[in-house]
Parts: structure tokens; C-alpha cells; sequence
């Protein structure tokens, strides 16, 4: 995985040294180094050193991985769901990068996950997966309730 070196500075001023062709698993990046926008050194204003190696990382594999056989298939797809296996605020964080750098595969990922995490829960059960606070009156929320009977089932 030998190619030039591409320099992905954070938000948050830190530096990163990438092989170009793990950066070029970006559209937003691939099509700044193809209509040669990138000095040494390419700024993410909406990316943080917290999150950037982690999108890195997902490059990387996408690069090692890349394959058509079934089982590259299957040892990526279960690698991905070991990725997301992460904090609930870093998957919203990723999911930002992903859709600022243009990941597709990513973006494709990312909400699966999220699904996951209410699939088969209570209105109640997922509020609090997703710190959401019931700021209605027992008059509002019956009122609620009236209009929109398929919401409450």
C-alpha cells in the first residue's frame, strides 16, 4: 500500500501522514488531489483529531479490503460491525466526517448502527438511548396522542 504521502490536518491543528491512495477512499479528497487543490498539506475544518484516525482507519481497511470474493465481503462487513461497536456520541461525530470527506460506504454503515440501537424498544426506551426529555404537558401529549394514534402503537 505504498504510494505518496498526503498530510490531513485536524480541526484542531493536528497533523496526519496518509498514503494517498487510503485518502482517495474520500470523493471530497480524491476530487481535490485529482483537480490539484492540495498543497502539502490538506486542513479538515470540520474534523477533530479525536475522530480523524478513526476515519483513517476506515479508509485503510477500505483499501486492504477491497475485494470482490465473498468472503472479503463477509470479513469487511464483520469487521465494520466491530468499528461501530463505539460510543454513541464518536458514531455521530464519525458520521459528520463521513458525510463532509463524502465516505459513501460509511455513510451507508453509520445508520444502520444507529437503527440498531432503537430497533424493538419502548418511545420511552429509545428518549433515553438518545437523552431525549419529554417536554410535553399530559394535555399536549394527550392531544398528541389523538392526532397521530399510529405514533403511540
Amino acid at each position: 500500500m505504498s504510494s505518496a504521502k498526503v498530510f490531513l490536518k485536524s480541526s484542531d491543528g493536528e497533523t496526519f501522514e496518509v498514503d494517498e491512495s487510503v485518502v482517495r477512499v474520500s470523493e471530497t479528497l480524491k476530487n481535490m488531489i485529482e483537480d490539484g487543490c492540495v498543497d502539502d498539506t490538506i486542513t479538515l475544518p470540520n474534523v477533530n483529531s479525536k475522530i480523524l484516525p478513526k476515519v483513517i482507519e476506515y479508509c485503510k481497511k477500505r483499501v486492504t479490503h477491497n475485494g470482490s470474493s465473498k468472503k472479503k465481503k463477509e470479513e469487511l462487513q464483520k469487521w465494520e460491525a466491530e468499528y461501530l461497536d463505539i460510543d454513541q456520541q464518536v458514531i455521530y461525530e464519525l458520521m459528520l466526517a463521513a458525510n463532509y470527506l463524502d465516505i459513501n460506504r460509511l455513510l451507508d454503515i453509520e445508520p444502520e448502527k444507529v437503527a440498531s440501537m432503537i430497533r424493538g424498544r419502548t418511545r420511552e426506551q429509545i428518549w433515553e438511548v438518545f437523552y431525549i426529555k419529554n417536554d410535553f404537558t399530559p394535555a399536549e401529549e394527550e392531544e398528541i396522542r389523538k392526532e397521530n394514534p399510529w405514533a403511540f402503537q
